[in-house]
């Protein structure tokens, strides 16, 4: 079959990319960057779609074309920098989904969430809502999965924050008590369902719910991935509610992701599901692994290791180049003309006022602070600090060298923030 997937860019669309062509299939991957997709996967036939901007029917219509199924990955933990989750989860997919009945498409697969429901109310749980029951409105062969918590090979969101905390020296902060229940599928598994579900006509016009086949607290997941990564066992520490309320309100003015309010609420809605234990295994005809089996069966390697620990590293390398960049701008401008007098003799024999030269680089730094906390373009703003880090340096050993034998090291530093700008740009690259 000639099947087309969305978000084939994200964790489970990476992985259904790659499933169902080892099986057979010809696979489309509808993604942003396509060349970007392309380099990875020299293989893959890619197009470029953008879901916060095909809105409309016609615009999916001439992709279809020859297609016999569509699996819709695309989604977002929540809306800004460049995300409308409105349009990612609801107004982009059901205009997918119209075009799929206008082109003759067989089969559409929408791959939802366990926790897409009224009750939640989330914008994330109630934008996906809205899609799932419009494909059901359909005159179409549909099928809509809503998992649990996925996980496997790689994490992306939910996954690798719980690798986070589980990476973490001596302690596993919790939210609230760490009872909050989940049941955790591999990808595989949910691979294995997809599979069926496109080859079988029984399963038209169905909601499944795929889960794991046990019931795992949060407590519990993270002291797996715990032992999992070879870390010995940590002191739990229960972080009450209104706390956790506080830092999910940090964390979304630095951008939300898994440790933002929305996933906050839908973490505290739960990820169980509706279905007594045993439904879906005999519904899809095959019973899904353990995660406990699963982790054994996949031993953690060095890159998992490293990548728990760093997981919160990256934010607070970021918080420490936003502080550096006002404090250099904060000294330029509030400084004397005394505390640089080295510098100030060098640029009045060269003509130029330092004190007009001080606000001018105190306002660039300036500018390098909001777009660090704006999380403009990474890749560009790493190159723009390291040009205005060395850039500087440079001047300086010009200027004034004595600074390279400053007793506080005031040139010296300057090597390993070059070092850390670099880290910071290669653990802020997700994809």
């Amino acid at each position: 079959m000639k099947i087309f997937i969305t978000g084939a860019n994200g964790f489970i669309g990476g992985h259904l990319l790659a499933g169902l062509r080892a099986r057979g299939h010809t696979v489309v991957a509808a993604v942003r960057e396509p060349v970007a997709l392309r380099r990875k996967q020299p293989q893959t036939e890619a197009i470029a779609v953008d879901f916060n901007r095909d809105t409309a029917v016609e615009s999916w219509i001439p992709r279809l074309t020859g297609v016999d199924v569509v699996i819709n990955c695309a989604g977002v933990l929540h809306g800004g920098r460049g995300q409308n989750i409105e349009a990612i989860h609801a107004t982009t997919p059901i205009a997918l989904f119209d075009a799929c009945v206008a082109a003759g498409v067989r089969r559409v697969v929408q791959v939802s969430a366990i926790s897409a429901d009224t009750e939640v109310g989330t914008e994330y749980a109630l934008t996906k809502k809205r899609a799932d029951d419009h494909l059901r409105s359909l005159p179409i062969d549909w099928t809509v999965l809503r998992p649990s918590l996925v996980y496997g090979e790689g994490s992306y969101g939910g996954t690798s924050a719980l690798r986070g905390l589980a990476g973490l020296p001596l302690i596993s902060p919790l939210v609230g008590d760490g009872t909050m229940a989940f049941r955790p599928l591999h990808i595989e598994d949910l691979l294995e369902t997809t599979a069926r579900v496109i080859e079988n006509d029984h399963f038209a016009r169905q909601t499944l719910e795929p889960v794991g086949p046990e019931i795992v607290t949060l407590g519990q997941l993270v002291g797996r991935y715990r032992a999992w990564l070879g870390l010995a066992p940590a002191v739990a520490i229960p972080i009450p509610l209104p706390v956790m309320n506080i830092v999910a309100r940090i964390a979304d003015m630095a951008g939300g992701g898994p440790l933002g309010t929305m996933s906050l609420r839908q973490l505290l809605a739960g990820n169980v599901g509706h279905e007594p234990a045993g439904v879906f295994a005999r519904a899809i005809g095959f019973t899904p692994s353990s995660q406990k089996d699963m982790l054994a069966r996949r031993p953690a390697q060095t890159q998992d290791i490293w990548h728990a620990r760093l997981y919160f590293v990256r934010p607070l390398l970021r918080l420490a180049l936003v502080f550096m960049w006002l404090g250099s701008a904060a000294v330029g401008l509030l400084a004397p003309v005394a505390s640089y007098a080295a510098v100030d003799t060098a640029l009045t024999n060269l003509g130029l006022p330092a004190r007009t030269v001080a606000v001018a680089f105190s306002m660039f730094d300036l500018l390098i602070a909001a777009m660090l906390l704006a999380r403009w373009n990474a890749r560009l703003l790493a190159v723009v600090q390291l040009v205005a880090v060395a850039g500087y340096t440079a001047v300086l050993t010009i200027l004034a060298p004595s600074l390279w034998l400053d007793p506080f090291g005031g040139l010296l530093k300057n090597v390993p923030i070059l070092v850390a700008i670099c880290a910071w740009a290669a653990l802020e690259d997700e994809r």
